[in-house]
């Protein structure tokens, strides 16, 4: 048995890494620490100054374990390693976990191709990024592709040059100089690459010359359509040029990092700043954030800059994380050069970490609304409805509905609403099995009480193993439930329940001539719905929803039923080999009337499976003989 009083005082004075378990083993917290012995006793002793957060995550504490490093840095490699892994509840996580491209030139080849990268590899060869937006580079190889005519093919060249009897189809558009049949030399090609390594660079005037230069040739010679194709091009240009908005001046590469905080959510806003120049810039959503500023700038560099293969000179930062140093360190040893974090206090770096918040404060108040419009439509509306029945509190809703065709393959359906949204993982599915015929509200009882019996079974079995009621599938009861139907659906599940000795509240969806929500029928009369309000929406998504779940498993059986087949009864002949025989013969009468030498030539058929089919269709036959 796991005491943590006794394991406190095991605790080396070591630097590592500590993970807090909770009572289903489940990884709720992730920490690294210079010496391990103090950093884990702060948490378990009275009179500490700790967070709202972190108490309520000490008070869920089963156990811990922790991992002995050699170094503090060795340490915050690990702490990121895990918390990506395990996503603990209450680290402080990012909730994006996204990766940016790169344009690739493959230096490395004899004719190399501008391609675009998901990572920078240490493969030789250059690399130009990364930049938020994966469609600016598409269009800009695309761009590059029709003024320098780079190719495309993955050919090692030239050693499979003049291999193929023709060029491929982008020579003939005028998109390539088809060096795999040796139209251009190497050194002419290379020359193109050059310019198409000067233009990643940022040297825009070269090929503006170059395009002008021959739409202005190809308009002297009356060529206008390969005129106009020039000045398409050259407006590409320029409009790339204007996309890139100059920020800095000294040309450091950088990235500009600050936030925006509400109660435990908050939005950190980062700029991309590339020789000088704004590639692009992106924000990114933290979820369990504490109050304090330089934590949360903190956390985001360890969980961003641990899944991005490019590292920045410079991190600007509104806040400087506790740890800076440590951050640094780490960042330096990724990057292989000095990486500095530091918060810039006047002039045009301070302007930039202005311009991050104020972006940051706007995508927090655009959410903000959101999540306001949300909660009225989800929890908003669910307690309102909660009003209407007169209850106090109602978190899970479970609503119930029986599906047939004339008595056939009757099957129930249980949804589950918490918070007004749909729980997909707790719908459950119900077969019936006792009821002969289209009698739905025997239907109705024995599918409430298998679900409730099941569920007061499982939280009796898991009571015996001194386990936590919530682990079960079926003990979380509901707080609510509604009825597809009115007073004798209500009346059945309300006898199912007092004989069960459940009392949950019961309610029926009421709906009009034209199968539409009405109202509701609770504690025996029908109770009506302002159809303008977010609750009758509420309900009249929580009945078609039971509707559509009921109905889809209803199709999917009748679906299986109607592609059975009697070759399924046959043993040795499974879906392969009916498929087989169906395709070879014509109808099932050729298949009862074949040979077993004739059944096994059919492919996927054997001489032992072709006797099994003719000895099912003619039981006689062995008598006979």
């Amino acid at each position: 048995m796991f005491v943590i009083e006794d394991e406190l005082k095991k605790l080396p004075a070591k630097p590592g890494v500590y993970l807090m378990h909770d009572k289903s083993d489940a990884i709720i917290y992730v920490g690294k620490a210079k010496i391990l012995k103090n950093r884990v006793k702060q948490y378990f002793q009275n009179g500490r100054n700790l967070s709202p957060k972190i108490q309520r995550m000490v008070s869920m504490v089963s156990y811990f374990e922790y991992i002995v490093v050699d170094s503090e840095v060795e340490a915050l490699v690990l702490e990121c390693n895990l918390i990506k892994e395990h996503r603990p509840r209450f680290n402080t996580m990012l909730m994006d976990d996204k990766g940016y491209p790169y344009i690739k030139v493959t230096l490395n080849e004899a004719y190399p191709r501008v391609m675009y990268a998901h990572a920078q590899r240490k493969d030789k060869a250059r690399y130009f990024g990364p930049y938020p937006n994966a469609g600016a580079i598409k269009h800009v190889l695309e761009l590059l592709r029709k003024v320098y005519s780079i190719r495309t093919c993955n050919k090692s060249l030239p050693k499979e040059s003049g291999a193929d009897n023709r060029p491929c189809l982008y020579y003939h558009m005028g998109q390539c100089k088809a060096p795999c049949q040796g139209y251009i030399s190497q050194e002419e090609y290379g020359a193109s690459i050059d310019s198409v390594i000067a233009f990643l660079n940022g040297n825009r005037e070269e090929i503006k010359r170059d395009l002008k230069q021959k739409m202005q040739a190809a308009a002297e010679n009356m060529e206008f359509e390969k005129a106009a194709e020039y000045r398409d091009l050259l407006l590409d240009v320029e409009q790339l040029k204007q996309q890139q908005k100059a920020t800095d001046t000294n040309g450091v590469e950088r990235d500009v990092i600050a936030y925006a905080m509400d109660g435990e959510e908050a939005v950190v806003q980062i700029f991309f700043i590339r020789g000088g120049k704004m590639l692009g810039r992106e924000h990114f959503y933290l979820q369990h954030v504490e109050s304090d500023g330089g934590e949360i700038i903190g956390e985001f560099i360890k969980q961003f800059y641990s899944g991005t293969p490019y590292l920045p000179k410079e991190l600007l930062v509104s806040e400087l994380p506790e740890d800076a140093e440590l951050l640094s360190e780490w960042l330096s040893a990724k990057r292989g050069q000095k990486v500095r974090i530091f918060a810039p206090l006047k002039g045009s770096k301070e302007k930039l970490i202005e311009l991050a918040q104020k972006n940051a404060s706007i995508v927090l108040e655009q959410d903000r609304e959101n999540l306001k419009r949300e909660q009225a439509r989800t929890t908003g509306a669910q307690a309102d409805l909660a009003a209407i029945i007169g209850l106090d509190n109602v978190v899970r809703i479970e609503s119930y509905d029986i599906s047939n065709i004339s008595g056939y393959s009757s099957v129930g359906s249980m949804v589950v609403f918490e918070n007004g949204k749909k729980k997909t993982n707790d719908y459950r599915k119900f077969r019936i099995k006792t009821v002969v015929g289209p009698d739905d509200y025997a239907s109705m009882r024995e599918v409430l009480t298998r679900r409730f019996t099941h569920g007061m079974r499982e939280e009796q079995e898991l009571a015996e193993k001194g386990l936590d009621s919530e682990l079960g599938s079926f003990t979380r009861f509901p707080d609510l439930i509604l009825m597809d139907g009115g007073k004798g659906q209500v009346n059945i599940a309300e006898q199912v329940l007092a004989e069960l000795g459940i009392s949950i509240p019961v309610c029926g969806m009421v709906k009009d001539d034209n199968h539409r929500t009405r109202g509701l029928y609770c504690k025996g009369e029908e109770l009506p719905i302002d159809t303008r309000t977010e609750s009758f929406k509420l309900l009249t998504r929580i009945q078609d929803e039971t509707h559509r779940f009921a109905i889809e498993y209803h199709k999917s059986l009748r679906g299986k039923a109607q592609v059975h087949s009697i070759l399924d009864d046959i043993k040795g002949i499974g879906t392969a080999r009916r498929r087989a025989l169906m395709k070879y013969y014509d109808s099932l009468e050729a298949i009862k009337a074949a040979e077993p030498e004739e059944l096994a030539k059919v492919p996927s058929m054997d001489s032992r499976a072709a006797e099994q089919v003719y000895r099912y269709f003619h039981p006689d036959a062995e008598e006979e003989e």
